[in-house]
């Protein structure tokens, strides 16, 4: 692979200059916000897990600008990389808060995350073809909705949050995924939808982490009063 070469993947994107996708490129200030909001809720409490997420919903701000500017190989990397993280970040968290298993059983979770997109993705792409590239998040949906459906029975709050952000995700991939199909009718593409709609999703996802961990701790001190 040339680090350097350059690619055009969206509609708003007509030459390789650094401002071709300008609405694709600022509406990463959306992460920045739902980071800087993030990390203010997440410094109520003395947990690491929201805090390392408002940090990684930061690096997503930080390299989907950069991929949606420079729009080289390279900086590609540094856009998938973030979310990648986020997203291993949140399975191993979801593994052992939200089903109260092992770290050992998280961090299983995160090793098998690897086989299971690859074989999930392609078995979905076969059926459907690559969704302009969103079939690569249809693994993640279907593990939202798989651990809404876990939790709802015993943590019906948990698992209705869940079910909100499996949503938002699911819309959100409506957007990046009609994107290049309406070029000549809308010429500014609809990928700057998919940034804003998970700017929200993954605010989100941060706070139904801080709401379980609060509602576990007051039911907690309940039981011991």
């Amino acid at each position: 692979m040339a680090w350097t070469t350059q690619v055009d993947n969206y509609c708003e994107r007509i030459d390789l200059s650094f401002w071709a996708e300008p609405l694709n490129a600022l509406s990463n200030v959306g992460f920045l916000v739902a980071a800087l909001l993030a990390w203010n809720m997440a410094q109520k409490g003395n947990d690491w897990g929201p805090k390392l997420l408002a940090v990684l919903l930061a690096a997503i701000a930080i390299g989907s600008f950069t991929f949606h500017t420079f729009a080289t190989n390279w900086a590609a990397l540094a856009d998938v990389g973030p979310i990648t993280g986020f997203i291993l970040a949140y399975t191993y968290l979801t593994i052992t808060r939200y089903l109260n298993q092992a770290f050992w059983a998280g961090l299983l979770a995160v090793a098998a995350f690897f086989p299971y997109s690859v074989y999930l993705g392609k078995a979905f792409a076969d059926q459907f073809g690559t969704l302009n590239g969103s079939i690569d998040y249809v693994p993640v949906v279907v593990l939202i909705f798989a651990f809404a459906a876990l939790t709802w029975q015993t943590k019906p709050e948990t698992g209705r949050h869940l079910l909100v952000g499996g949503g938002i995700l699911t819309l959100s991939l409506v957007f990046r995924t009609i994107d290049n199909s309406i070029c000549n009718s809308v010429p500014i593409g609809t990928h700057f939808i998919w940034h804003l709609l998970n700017a929200v999703l993954l605010w989100w996802m941060v706070r139904a982490l801080i709401r379980h961990n609060t509602t576990l701790s007051l039911a907690t001190a309940r039981r011991q009063s």
